[in-house]
């Protein structure tokens, strides 16, 4: 049963999304098969301390034995005994634009994937389903390309200096003041990198006294930022408003621990979409919470904006909302927009302020003009500001893209986490030896897949990501879902029993999203 919302009129649309239960057989075997994993490993470290088996890891050498431990040797035994027999499904080296296709260098290892060698060989046009290549920018040839090339021509590769000193160009100017249009904003500032956007203003925002709600879910960054900020945060349940609300109902009733004074400023941290669920915000609810309970909203779009929304506008046009309710507005242009950096939109004070307090805009040097022409032109294009349908087509055919792909994997048999309109496709694995099992199968069949673990999941639900892009064509698409359709029936992935249980009764384990946090 598909859970859709349309809470009092809150919502404008259907909204639906769910998570089906995990089947108790499968949670079982794959705690026995971490039990396994985690057995041999106690046995191999045994055997490499009695040097009975090579020691290939970093250790102290021998005369620093009675230093204080560089390396902490138990830390390090998830690396070394479970990581390190499906390590050849990460780092793959690409060596192509990263578009619906990809080139990729062949390598072997001899050594049970401690080390790689090369084999000379290149693996040709491999389907793309796990860069978040959204609306099909990354391309070596076409508009951006060219003008990114002759902004190459006129200004350089680099800026060497940051934006307070040498380094403001008015092609940076130029973009804030798109970007602000496009957001539909009083003003926006661009940052040369999307993790620091967020780790380096949430604290110019927020600091002692002050209250951060942040979703259990939130991406690595804004966890970052948090910490770094010195404020008291505490973690809601993933997009589950009851938890959010009485979080906000503590804070307001109680004040700061010891003291009870109020708290100078309450921050809720949300995400558009979560990159590891493919589920979005339910930003309609929290922003009424934020409105009655007299808090701020900051806001990170990094996979929503240009893959969400009729015109690409993210997850505040996705809703029909206005984006004054959202206090900061963050996002990336790393992915729909095929470039590099981050933003930050919002009231002009806001903007204003961050421009003296950031660390990212005192001490970053300014972003590569080459990568700031990339997404002019890009949004742009999404705008229709090029003359041209070409930006409105591509929003509409990652989202024709994204309901087929889901659909398909649905009716196959696969447990596919996430809201139907999310181009961020979790398909659950679950047991720890088929992480390594999927990805290198589909290679085989030249379909280039992200698998993803504990500890960037919970440890019995690791899954494979596909992320959907405008630019794969129907043929690619049902390519990829014949052989996915194939290592499914392979590898026994199909566990749907067709029973989704809603996203509020989804049961919570502390114990497990604390580590993932961690």
């Amino acid at each position: 049963i598909n859970h859709i919302v349309h809470n009092g009129g809150l919502y404008k649309r259907p909204f639906n999304e769910a998570f089906e239960e995990t089947p108790m057989l499968v949670a079982v075997l794959t705690y026995v098969g971490y039990g396994v994993l985690t057995l041999f490993g106690y046995l191999r470290d045994f055997m490499r301390q009695w040097k009975i088996e090579k020691c290939q890891n970093a250790t102290e050498r021998e005369e620093q034995k009675d230093f204080v431990p560089l390396y902490q040797d138990f830390e390090n035994f998830y690396n070394r005994n479970l990581y390190m027999r499906i390590r050849d499904s990460w780092n793959r080296p690409i060596c192509s634009v990263p578009g619906a296709k990809v080139d990729m260098m062949e390598r072997v290892s001899h050594d049970y994937n401690w080390t790689f060698t090369y084999t000379g060989r290149v693996i040709k046009d491999i389907i793309n389903m796990g860069s978040y290549n959204y609306l099909g920018f990354a391309q070596k040839t076409g508009a951006c390309q060219e003008a990114a090339a002759k902004v190459l021509s006129q200004y350089g590769a680099g800026v060497c200096s940051t934006r307070q000193e040498m380094g403001n160009l008015d092609k940076h100017e130029e973009l804030e003041k798109l970007v602000a249009r496009f957001l539909g904003v009083e003003s926006a500032m661009a940052y040369g990198m999307g993790f620091a956007t967020n780790s380096m203003n949430i604290p110019a925002l927020v600091g002692k006294g002050c209250l951060i709600l942040s979703d259990e879910l939130n991406h690595a960054s804004l966890v970052l930022g948090a910490r770094l900020s010195g404020a008291t945060i505490r973690i809601f349940k993933h997009n589950n408003m009851q938890s959010l609300e009485k979080l906000l109902k503590d804070a307001i009733v109680h004040g700061q621990p010891r003291t009870r004074r109020p708290w100078k400023k309450i921050l809720i941290l949300v995400e558009g979409i979560y990159s590891m669920e493919g589920s979005i915000v339910r930003l309609p609810e929290v922003i009424a919470l934020k409105k009655k309970y007299k808090s701020y909203l900051y806001l990170d779009e990094a996979h929503s904006i240009g893959a969400l929304g009729p015109t690409g506008r993210g997850v505040v046009e996705y809703f029909g909302l206005n984006p004054e309710d959202v206090d900061v507005m963050m996002g990336t242009f790393t992915k729909s927009f095929g470039a590099a950096g981050g933003y930050i939109g919002g009231k002009k004070e806001l903007i204003d302020y961050l421009r003296t307090y950031s660390h990212s805009a005192v001490y970053a040097t300014s972003m590569s003009p080459p990568v700031v022409e990339q997404i002019i032109t890009s949004v742009k294009c999404i705008m229709g500001e090029d003359g041209t349908t070409v930006g409105r087509a591509r929003v509409q055919q990652l989202a024709e893209n994204t309901r087929y792909f889901r659909r398909r994997l649905k009716e196959m048999g696969f447990i596919i986490y996430g809201n139907e309109d999310s181009p961020v496709v979790p398909l659950m694995l679950y047991m720890p030896a088929k992480i390594g099992a999927f990805g290198r199968e589909m290679l085989k069949r030249n379909i280039g897949v992200v698998v993803v673990g504990f500890p960037a999941t919970p440890i019995i639900e690791s899954r494979a990501r596909f992320c959907l892009s405008a630019a794969h064509t129907k043929e690619m698409l049902d390519t990829a879902l014949k052989e996915i359709n194939e290592v499914g029936d392979l590898l026994q992935l199909k566990y749907s029993r067709r029973r989704l249980v809603p996203l509020l009764d989804r049961p919570f384990d502390e114990t497990t999203y604390e580590e993932t946090e961690d």
